[in-house]
């Protein structure tokens, strides 16, 4: 079943010297269960999608549907989970509140408990709990954003260099979460540079001059 699906989306920004067009008509699909990559140079436009795809920017034209239904339609904190190269902590929350924040909101209070100690146990940051974000690397809160991002389970997870800034081992454990999160049937879409990232996934896409095309 196809959980993720753009058609068309075309996204152009005004400048100074002219208005530059950094999607050009993009057509995605990625089914539950999938994990897809994104690659591109740096500038080809990659986070212009995620933000198109996950609703933090609207198209020019085209559309996006989440498991059949249009993006605008997805309740927040439900289906649709991403995490963006600007991380967005809640700086006031310790990492285990960030974390946890997500199934507050969707009311699963019942799940936080065992939900955060388990994922920050997976990503090695569980010693970190108490720990407020300024306190921390870079690395370790990426971590714990890509945690609060699975927190819910989504169906759909969008994942923005999520390997940037990690050493070797932070890396074996973000990819082994990102399977895993397939594995429980979402949809999982990753922008990155790195071969160990594109060596997991099912399959590889590009994104060149503003189109997208297979690795």
């Amino acid at each position: 079943m196809t959980a993720l699906l753009a058609r068309g989306l075309t996204r152009g920004f005004d400048h100074p010297d002219g208005r530059v067009e950094v999607l050009r008509g993009v057509d995605l699909d990625v089914a539950a269960g999938e994990v897809v990559t994104v690659s591109g140079r740096s500038g080809s436009g990659k986070s212009a999608l995620f933000a198109l795809l996950c609703g933090f920017d609207k198209p020019d034209s085209g559309t996006v549907e989440v498991c059949g239904a249009p993006l605008a339609a997805i309740p927040a904190w439900a289906d649709c989970a991403v995490l963006p190269q600007a991380l967005g902590l809640a700086q006031e929350l310790t990492l285990a509140e960030n974390i946890a924040l997500p199934l507050v909101l969707s009311g699963r209070r019942g799940e936080v408990a065992d939900r955060v100690r388990d994922l920050m146990a997976e990503l090695g940051i569980d010693a970190l709990a108490d720990r407020y974000p300024p306190e921390v690397s870079y690395g370790q809160q990426q971590r714990a954003a890509l945690a609060r991002a699975v927190a819910i389970r989504p169906r759909v997870l969008l994942a923005d260099e999520p390997t940037a800034h990690l050493d070797h081992a932070s890396v074996q454990a973000v990819l082994g979460l990102v399977r895993r999160t397939a594995g429980e049937g979402a949809a999982v879409l990753v922008a990155t540079h790195h071969d160990e990232v594109h060596r997991i996934a099912d399959r590889g896409l590009t994104l060149t001059n503003g189109r997208i095309s297979a690795r």
